[in-house]
């Protein structure tokens, strides 16, 4: 009986593990072109709320921008996945938030003066500062893997040429995926020259703003807006429903604090009140109240698809 159990119980312990890796699922946002993409993310009443992942959606033991931390993310909710571009000292193209290296991995210094055979030499480190088994990732890889999981944001940072971002995407074929994100008018209208085909991310906080990017050849069809990081006036997402363009709040910062104070329901009253996408911190506290919201009006889409989750170690 005793020679029983000692084989009994680990292979218990194994078969309980191998269910649990069973049970485990992920959240995809699948499209099969951009303009199935542009479709989904333009504005009716029946639209999707989602949620928007600031910097990938860090959690402890997953640093920001890091290709295994977006794989976590989609393991909880559907996800926009919003990302930071930067260049190499030879000009390759990879994901980092910050100018310096020193916060967010183990290098030190600029990021820029760093050629990419030393950057592939670093471990990414989570937001409490310990150091992970992950790498600074490559657009391009990420691109590749994202496609048919979720939506990116891809924020441009200052030096980046944006016609390097959309080569990038149409190596990749991810303009099913992709979403370019701008902070003026000037920015907003050269990527529309460069790639009509593709959504914009513009920021607007007033008719006059909105104006701005029409007159400068961006069309609404191919606005996102984010509104800011406080809620809009309801007059603004009023203009911008009337207009077909789906709102992005970012929660992140002030907003994340008073739900994690006042409570989560917050993040529902926003959307209730107008907001078509948060873009969180708090992303599974957000998502938990998103999804609530969906339910509650009885909102679904054959792009949100949930499988198993397979080859998990």
């Amino acid at each position: 009986m005793r020679i029983s159990k000692i084989f009994f119980l680990p292979l218990l312990a194994l078969l309980v593990s191998i269910t649990v890796t069973a049970q485990r699922s992920e959240y995809l946002l699948q499209f099969k072109n951009g303009t199935e993409l542009q479709q989904f993310l333009t504005y009716s009443p029946k639209r999707i709320p989602l949620i928007s992942a600031h910097r990938g959606g860090p959690v402890k033991g997953f640093p920001e921008n890091a290709l295994e931390t977006f794989a976590n993310t989609i393991t909880v909710h559907p996800a926009i996945i919003e990302c930071d571009i930067t260049l190499s000292k030879d000009s390759v193209l990879v994901l980092m938030h910050d100018d310096k290296l020193d916060r967010t991995s183990t290098g030190t210094g600029v990021i820029k003066e760093q050629p990419y055979a030393e950057l592939e030499k670093l471990y990414l480190k989570d937001n409490e500062g310990t150091v992970t088994s992950y790498k600074i990732p490559k657009l391009d890889d990420v691109l590749a893997w994202g496609k048919n999981k979720v939506i990116f944001t891809l924020d441009v940072k200052r030096g980046v040429p944006y016609a390097r971002v959309i080569e990038a995407i149409r190596r990749t074929k991810t303009e099913s995926c992709s979403v370019i994100i701008t902070y003026n008018a000037t920015q907003a209208a050269e990527v529309a020259k460069l790639a009509p085909d593709l959504m914009i991310s513009v920021t607007v906080q007033n008719k006059e703003d909105l104006q701005r990017l029409y007159d400068n050849g961006v069309p609404y069809n191919r606005m996102l807006a984010f509104v800011g990081v406080r809620e809009a006036d309801p007059a603004l997402y009023e203009l911008l429903h009337e207009h077909k363009i789906q709102c992005i709040l970012g929660t992140l910062g002030n907003l994340d604090r008073q739900a994690e104070a006042r409570g989560d329901r917050l993040y529902y009253d926003m959307i209730t009140r107008g907001a078509d996408i948060l873009s969180a911190d708090r992303t599974r506290e957000a998502d938990a109240m998103v999804n609530q919201y969906r339910e509650d009006n009885k909102l679904t889409s054959p792009h949100i698809v949930k499988r198993p989750l397979r080859n998990v170690q």
